[in-house]
């Protein structure tokens, strides 16, 4: 356990060492501050009219749902770039059979590497989330909502970053490791599209639940599922298992 901490450490300030972390911090924070404040200016214009409305639509509705929608659309396209170097880097510079030889496992290995992009990533959701919490001082929130849809973000981007973490574990190139792994996200995205067009509906069924955008839906709208919780975890503990049969593959070259 020690170890994983200590490499988590070292995997997170090396992030902040390297000035494309924090250029993603500030464009993420840009582009979601402009669409929140977008939206705010929105609810604020057509607030009077939803007075009128018989069910109740509040701010956590129209403004904090729609930001972390969009936000989970934006992480997609940037944990490749985060996760990318995270063992290919490594391997290139021929310093992961230094770890090979250390006294550590690659379990604890895989696992500090994961918790280190995770931290990251914590960090920036926790500064996005600065801003609709900032709407507090002007009244109440959907608190429930709010929650549900913060659970929802953060298991999506885990998940991410379990995916991110295997394709950098594959090759030497970080490119390729940052293509791969935007590609079954993507893939992983839209892939209940397709159940409009199968006549099966069992198989529509299995596609749909293969869906990562439906269960981020289903969170976001206030729903919390345990079968939804139950099919983030096992992604990510499948792609990090996965990642340490990988490692454990090499070793035994070496």
């Amino acid at each position: 356990m020690m170890m994983t901490l200590h490499i988590m450490r070292r995997e997170l300030r090396a992030m902040f060492l390297s000035p494309l972390a924090w250029t993603i911090l500030a464009v993420v924070q840009f582009i979601l501050a402009y669409l929140f404040l977008t939206q705010l200016s929105e609810f604020i214009r057509y607030q009077p009219q939803l007075k009128s409305l018989a069910q109740s639509i509040g701010v956590t509705d129209i403004v904090i749902s729609p930001m972390y929608g969009s936000a989970s659309f934006i992480l997609m396209l940037v944990v490749p770039l985060i996760t990318m170097r995270v063992i290919s880097e490594e391997r290139r510079n021929k310093s992961l059979a230094l770890l090979f030889s250390a006294p550590v496992s690659m379990t604890e290995i895989v696992l500090g590497k994961y918790l280190g992009v995770v931290a990251f990533l914590m960090i920036m959701i926790g500064m996005v989330s600065i801003m609709p919490l900032s709407l507090l001082f002007a009244g109440p929130i959907d608190t429930g909502l709010f929650l549900s849809t913060l659970l929802g973000v953060i298991l999506l981007v885990t998940s991410f970053a379990a995916v991110g973490v295997y394709f950098s574990s594959l090759t030497v190139q970080p490119t390729v490791a940052a293509i791969a792994t935007f590609g079954i996200l993507l893939l992983l995205w839209i892939i209940d599209w397709a159940g409009g067009r199968v006549a099966d509906p069992n198989t529509t069924g299995v596609l749909t639940y293969l869906s990562m955008l439906r269960h981020f839906e289903t969170l976001s709208k206030g729903v919390f599922n345990t079968s939804d919780v139950a099919y983030y975890l096992l992604f990510i503990g499948a792609f990090l298992t996965l990642s340490v049969r990988r490692l454990d593959a090499d070793r035994l070259q070496h």
